[in-house]
C-alpha cells in the first residue's frame, strides 16, 4: 500500500542514492529504498518527472531496453496497483464478512447464553414440579388413607346402624307381640266379664224369682252390675252396695247369702282382672320406653354416618382434583422436555 505523504524529494533522495551507489533507480529498486511503501506508480511517475528536469539524463537518449524496461516497470506498477486494489477491496469484503460473521457469532452466543438460562429456569421449574408432584404423590396417599379409614369408618358404622336396626325391630316386634298379647288378654277379660255379667243377670233374675221382695234392691244391683263393663273401678263399691242391700234384706232371704258369696269370688275375680292388666300396661308401657330409647340412639348414629359420608364424597372430590392437577402437571412437564430437547436439536 502506497505510503502516506510520499513527496516528490523523497523519490528524488532514494534514486540520488541509487545512482551514487551505481545501481540503477528502477521503480522497484527506488521503492525498496523507500522501505517498501508507496505506489509504483506515483513513485514512476515522479521518476519521469526527475527525469525530465534534468534533460534526459545529461541529453543523452534511452536505449531500446531502456525504453523496454520502463515499459515493463509502469505495467507491472499499473498491475501491482490494480492488484492492492483488488487486495483492498478483497481485503474490505473480508472484513465486513468477519464483522458480520463475528456479529452473527456474537448473537448466536447471546441467544446460547439466553437458552442456556431458559435451560436453567426450565431445569429449576421442573425440579419445583417435581418436588410438588412428590408432595401430591404424598397427600394423595394421605388421603387415600384417610378415605380408607373413612370407609371402613362408615362401614363399621354401616354395621352397627344394621346391627340397632335389626335391635330396634326385635323390639317392635316384641311391641306388637305385647300389644297382641294385651289386646287378647283384654278381649278375653272383656268376653269373662260379659259372662260374669250373664251369670250374674241370671242368678239376679232366680233371686227376683225367689225374693219378691228383694225386687227393687236387685234391679238397682243389676244396674251396677251393667255399669261394671264401663266401669271397672267401681266395682267394689258397686258390690258394696249390693251386698249392703242384700244384708239388708237377710232377714228376708237367707238363699241371698249364698249369692253374695259368689259376688264376692267375682269381686275378687275382677280385682285380679285389673291387676293383670294394670301390669300388661306397665310391661307395655316399658317396651315402649325401650324402643323409644332405641330411636334416640339410632338418631345421631345416624348423624354420623351421613357426616362420614359427607367427608367421604369431600375426601374423593379432593383425590380426583389431585387426580386432574396430576395430569395437567405431567402434560406441562412433558411440554417442558419437548420445548427443551427442541433447541438442543437445532443447534
Amino acid at each position: 500500500m502506497a505510503r502516506s505523504g510520499l513527496y516528490k524529494s523523497d523519490i528524488q533522495k532514494a534514486r540520488d542514492a541509487l545512482i551514487s551507489q551505481g545501481t540503477n533507480p528502477s521503480v522497484d529498486a527506488v521503492r525498496v529504498a523507500l522501505g517498501n511503501t508507496g505506489s509504483k506508480t506515483t513513485i514512476h511517475k515522479y521518476l519521469k518527472e526527475l527525469e525530465a528536469e534534468d534533460g534526459g539524463a545529461g541529453g543523452k537518449r534511452s536505449s531500446i531496453s531502456e525504453t523496454l524496461q520502463d515499459l515493463v516497470e509502469r505495467l507491472a506498477a499499473r498491475l501491482e496497483d490494480e492488484a492492492q486494489e483488488r487486495i483492498a477491496a478483497a481485503r474490505a469484503t473480508s472484513d465486513a464478512t468477519a464483522a458480520e460473521h463475528a456479529a452473527l457469532l456474537q448473537a448466536a452466543q447471546n441467544d446460547n447464553a439466553l437458552q442456556r438460562a431458559r435451560v436453567l429456569e426450565l431445569e429449576t421449574a421442573l425440579q419445583e414440579q417435581a418436588e410438588a408432584l412428590v408432595a401430591s404423590r404424598s397427600d394423595h396417599q394421605r388421603e387415600s388413607t384417610m378415605r380408607q379409614v373413612a370407609e371402613q369408618q362408615v362401614a363399621d358404622l354401616q354395621q352397627r346402624l344394621a346391627e340397632n336396626e335389626a335391635h330396634r325391630q326385635s323390639l317392635e316386634e316384641k311391641h306388637q307381640h305385647a300389644r297382641q298379647s294385651l289386646e287378647h288378654y283384654r278381649q278375653s277379660v272383656k268376653e269373662q266379664r260379659e259372662a260374669d255379667i250373664r251369670r250374674h243377670e241370671l242368678q239376679v233374675q232366680q233371686v227376683q224369682a225367689e225374693l219378691r221382695l228383694a225386687q227393687q234392691a236387685v234391679a238397682v244391683k243389676q244396674d251396677e252390675i251393667t255399669r261394671l263393663n264401663q266401669e271397672g273401678a267401681k266395682l267394689v263399691s258397686e258390690l258394696s252396695h249390693t251386698k249392703q242391700n242384700l244384708y239388708e234384706q237377710l232377714t228376708q232371704v237367707r238363699k241371698l247369702e249364698q249369692k253374695v258369696d259368689s259376688l264376692q269370688s267375682l269381686q275378687v275375680h275382677a280385682s285380679d282382672t285389673e291387676r293383670q292388666l294394670a301390669s300388661k300396661i306397665v310391661e307395655a308401657e316399658l317396651l315402649t320406653e325401650q324402643l323409644n330409647n332405641a330411636n334416640d340412639q339410632i338418631a345421631p348414629i345416624k348423624a354420623q354416618v351421613r357426616e362420614l359420608e359427607l367427608l367421604l364424597a369431600q375426601a374423593n372430590a379432593k383425590v380426583q382434583a389431585q387426580e386432574q392437577i396430576g395430569e395437567q402437571l405431567r402434560a406441562y412437564l412433558d411440554k417442558i422436555a419437548s420445548t427443551s430437547t427442541a433447541p438442543e436439536v437445532g443447534k
